[in-house]
């Protein structure tokens, strides 16, 4: 009788670019004969891949290990990722851990659990900072609809809040034709929207000499993939010609993530953010006047030392004034090793928490402005094959979510509708046009 085979389930904290890591590594342990569960099942194997942005995310992942080691006791558990790069031997000493890998060579761990037994001493391997210059290439799968495509690592910005220098290394990339080929590999799957993702996604071509409007160009030739977003890009870095581009529609959907930080051009300064308010305020209006209804996010943080009433006052005004579709807003969390960390002029917590609220409740506002602006449109929708109460969801290109009663033959289907009203949990109800 043939043995069962082992089971893998992974945790995953933090950014979209972690998630693509993620799947590429199930794929791997799926290639040895592992079968992949839900980190909610008994495993034999858990792999926790680590953020740590804020102090939040470290204490998510001290708590994951716990509860899988609580559940199932004999289980093998390696812990990867950011945090672990930066703290690897505190991770170690977390009773359970059997691996502990940085955020470099981390295609090999598959095979270092696979000769690697449990009940020894915890192995810590690549955590050095010296070794943070290669690259993992990878990307999602397993989502019948899009993939996280991760085209750059690292960042050579130095943010005085920021560890992600010191957990990934510098900027780099993978070649454009790399990129191309991955893309084919995603289009054979069915997979018809990709999400191009990395740190600091537009900085590719720093380690190729390539650019990243040649990235999306070669992108765009790729047939079956019929969708591409970016996840994230500075606003330094959001030239005219990307503007262009995204302008013209065909696969480039007018959909936007662009961090601001902060709308006060001191705060930015103790930041060391490349850009000023007014740069940002231009870039926002130079997107909205070239593309009709574009979706625009904005991420914002809240309460960095030594922000004043008048800079916080400074970052409401500017959103009002801009007018983006959605805010991500961060209450500031100090980190190890990095320069904010020793600044002085810490805002009190109870402080942070009005400002993040009254942020928050502008997102909401903004939000349902945005939506109001839709209804009546008609525009298309790729449908996701996940099921909710008998109901469907899909996103249109300027990322609104909709929904509609589940119809199997709609799953991975891009579908012309017309956008009718919003549900009450906010969705929009639509119709579908012949």
């Amino acid at each position: 009788m043939q043995d069962k085979p082992k089971t893998v389930a992974f945790y995953t904290l933090g950014c979209k670019l972690n998630f693509s890591e993620t799947s590429t590594l199930a794929r791997q342990f799926q290639e040895m004969g592992f079968q992949r569960v839900s980190p909610s099942s008994d495993a034999d194997v858990y792999v926790i891949n680590t953020c740590s942005v804020t102090e939040h995310a470290d204490k998510k992942c001290r708590q994951a290990i716990r509860k899988f080691a609580k559940r199932s006791p004999n289980a093998f558990i390696a812990v990867v990722g950011c945090y672990s790069q930066l703290q690897p031997h505190e991770i170690a000493g977390i009773e359970g851990v059997d691996l502990v890998f940085g955020t470099h060579g981390r295609e090999n761990v598959p095979a270092y659990i696979n000769t690697t037994g449990k009940n020894v001493k915890v192995k810590v391997y690549n955590c050095e900072a010296d070794t943070l210059n290669d690259f993992f290439p990878a990307y999602s799968s397993g989502d019948r609809t899009r993939s996280f495509l991760k085209v750059q690592d690292g960042c050579s910005y130095r943010c005085s809040y920021c560890t992600i220098p010191l957990a990934r290394g510098e900027s780099r990339n993978i070649p454009i034709a790399q990129a191309v080929r991955q893309a084919h590999e995603i289009a054979k799957q069915g997979i018809k929207e990709i999400i191009l993702t990395g740190v600091n996604t537009g900085d590719f071509g720093r380690t190729t000499g390539e650019t990243f409007i040649g990235l999306l160009e070669a992108l765009a030739e790729v047939e079956g993939i019929e969708r591409i977003r970016v996840s994230s890009i500075e606003p330094n870095l959001i030239g005219e010609d990307v503007i262009a581009l995204f302008a013209r529609g065909g696969k480039f959907l007018p959909h936007f993530h662009i961090p601001l930080q902060s709308g006060s051009n001191r705060i930015l300064g103790l930041m060391k953010r490349r850009y000023s308010s007014e740069l940002f305020a231009q870039k926002v209006a130079l997107i909205k006047s070239a593309i009709p209804h574009v979706f625009i996010g904005v991420d914002v943080i809240v309460g960095f030392p030594g922000e004043t009433d008048e800079d916080f006052r400074h970052t409401y005004r500017l959103i009002e004034t801009v007018k983006p579709a959605f805010l991500h807003v961060f209450p500031y969390s100090s980190r190890p090793s990095t320069p904010a960390a020793s600044f002085e002029g810490k805002v009190k917590s109870s402080v942070i928490t009005q400002r993040v609220q009254s942020l928050i409740q502008l997102s909401d506002n903004l939000h349902r402005e945005f939506y109001s602006m839709n209804t009546g449109r008609t525009d298309e929708v790729l449908f996701e094959s996940s099921k909710k109460g008998g109901l469907m969801y899909g996103f249109t290109k300027n990322y609104v979510k909709v929904e509609y009663p589940f119809t199997r033959e709609l799953v991975g289907k891009i579908v012309k509708v017309k956008l009718t009203k919003t549900a009450p949990d906010g969705n929009f109800l639509v119709e579908l046009i012949p």
